[in-house]
């Protein structure tokens, strides 16, 4: 079984069909579960209204919610001892390292090149 998170970046790109988002679109496909903080969907609506698009149901549906039960301090705390990053992006990175405690274990899927470069340095797979 092959599992993903998914950034809300690599959704936006898709769901907006910009450049290469085929090609993501099909790698996306090529998982057999895909994986995300429920804020991906409020960041996605947020980013549609914005651009006047509708939300793409279709997309979120594909999506498995992490919900956490407890604060994500210590992730937090892994992923600064790693480098700064926005809230969101920390979030998300935070999220996965309490859904996936051994992050070789599962893809961290990002457009964002400081996001990517730390989810490399905490060993998600790209």
């Amino acid at each position: 079984m092959s599992i993903a998170y998914v950034d809300t970046s690599a959704v936006v790109a898709i769901a907006f069909a910009e450049d290469g988002s085929a090609a993501l679109a099909r790698r996306l496909d090529g998982f057999s579960r895909l994986v995300s903080s429920n804020l991906l969907e409020a960041e996605l609506r947020a980013a549609c209204l914005r651009e006047g698009r509708p939300a793409p149901a279709d997309l979120l549906a594909c999506i498995e919610w992490i919900l956490t039960d407890r604060p994500l301090s210590p992730e937090i705390g892994m992923v600064l001892e790693s480098g700064y990053l926005r809230g969101a992006d920390l979030w998300h990175l935070a999220t996965a390292l309490y859904a996936a405690p051994e992050p070789s274990a599962i893809s961290f899927v990002t457009l964002d090149r400081n996001q990517a470069r730390m989810a490399s340095a905490l060993n998600f797979r790209g």
